[in-house]
């Protein structure tokens, strides 16, 4: 064996032991989006040894699907089929709307799930969906810019907000491309209860992610579910609602360090 050989192979026995001694990690985007929003922050965590998956849910581009044919069980079920995809209990990442998807995933497998990590999250109760958390929200900004297209079952975001609502604390260039980032969200999810357990959701290790200027999901919010449901771990990002976009080196320290 030549030494330019022997120098790979030690390069990939090196990859692989890093890999093995940290978690791998699994990202769920929000509503009004997909799994290329977690782009910079899967790269650095990639590059920092760990295992990530970015999920695309159903009824988007990266797993196109009709809105009516769309559910939260069906989301849960992706979410679940990744962890069993993955060795060993996995950090678990949900942005938003994800909070109550992989809220469902800890649930049906706590037991692959090391650590949920809420992301300027909805954190939900039994019985509770995004439109019953929402609705305790008057500080949020996004409902009047939000229309319900009954016929073809979409929640669609006004164009000319969407720069400010979600990243109002976004540099210019992110803010001129972001209303064409954002997407139609199939509607039916949304108004789902999730129904959870002390037993199971109830004993999974938690930590959440504030985003102190956020007008979707609002602080004030924010600390109320943490007050309702206790989280072992809290850090503050300064951001608005894509903390992924605008604070990467903080969102990536806060998913990297919830292990610890």
């Amino acid at each position: 064996m030549n030494s330019t050989t022997s120098t790979a192979n030690t390069n990939e026995n090196d990859l692989d032991q890093k890999l093995a001694e940290k978690p791998a990690i699994i990202l769920v985007h929000g509503a009004f989006s997909n799994s290329h929003v977690w782009g910079h922050v899967a790269g650095k965590l990639r590059a920092a040894g760990h295992r990530v998956v970015a999920l695309d849910l159903p009824g988007r581009p990266g797993a196109p699907m009709a809105p009516d044919q769309v559910s939260l069980g069906l989301y849960r079920d992706v979410v679940v089929a990744a962890l069993g995809e993955v060795d060993g209990p996995v950090i678990l990442v949900g942005h938003s709307f994800a909070g109550i998807v992989i809220a469902a995933a800890a649930e049906q497998v706590p037991e692959k799930i090391k650590t949920l990590v809420f992301v300027a999250a909805y954190l939900p109760q039994d019985g509770d969906s995004l439109l019953s958390l929402a609705q305790q929200d008057p500080d949020a900004k996004i409902g009047p810019t939000l229309t319900i297209d009954k016929d073809k079952g979409i929640a669609v975001v006004d164009y000319a907000s969407r720069a400010e609502l979600f990243a109002n604390d976004g540099p210019a260039p992110l803010k001129e491309k972001l209303p064409d980032l954002i997407l139609d969200e199939p509607a039916g999810p949304l108004v789902t209860p999730v129904h959870v357990s002390a037993a199971r959701f109830g004993q999974v290790d938690k930590i959440y992610v504030h985003t102190s200027m956020d007008q979707v999901v609002s602080p004030a919010l924010q600390a109320r579910m943490v007050e309702r449901i206790p989280v072992r771990r809290q850090v503050t990002l300064q951001t608005g609602h894509l903390p992924f976009l605008t604070d990467i080196d903080g969102m990536v320290g806060a998913i990297a360090n919830a292990q610890n």
